[in-house]
């Protein structure tokens, strides 16, 4: 499983997603973090420079390039949700703390989905 997940200098949980500066992508083996790579996107900035579809398209891109299966998020929008749910990707909401044991925890908690198979 790979999961994103939006961090701050110093390894917490971003604030947000889709306007995220930096995100890390965590490859999860089992329930262990087998990798963890960071990477500059600085979504913040160009969040505003241009249309949310070609915003959204930016983040798609980055996303299939890294083959994530999870986004792990302490909030986004709901535009960058429904994104999301048409790619297929999961998300995991309400992400707080470390972003490692975070990333780590997303292999058993509830996702956008499962709780919208439960309403």
């Amino acid at each position: 499983m790979k999961v994103c997940i939006p961090v701050t200098p110093d390894g917490m949980v971003g604030p947000r997603f889709g306007r995220a500066p930096r995100v890390a992508v965590a490859t999860i083996t089992g329930d262990v973090l087998s990798d963890w790579q960071e990477f500059d996107v600085l979504w913040d900035v160009t969040h505003d420079g241009g249309t949310e579809g070609a915003h959204h398209a930016r983040v798609a891109r980055f996303l299939k390039d890294h083959e994530i299966t999870v986004v792990a998020a302490r909030k986004m929008g709901v535009g960058m949700q429904r994104m999301l749910g048409s790619m297929h990707i999961r998300v995991a909401h309400d992400c707080t703390g470390d972003a490692r044991r975070a990333a780590q925890s997303v292999v058993s908690a509830p996702t956008l989905g499962d709780l919208d198979e439960h309403r």
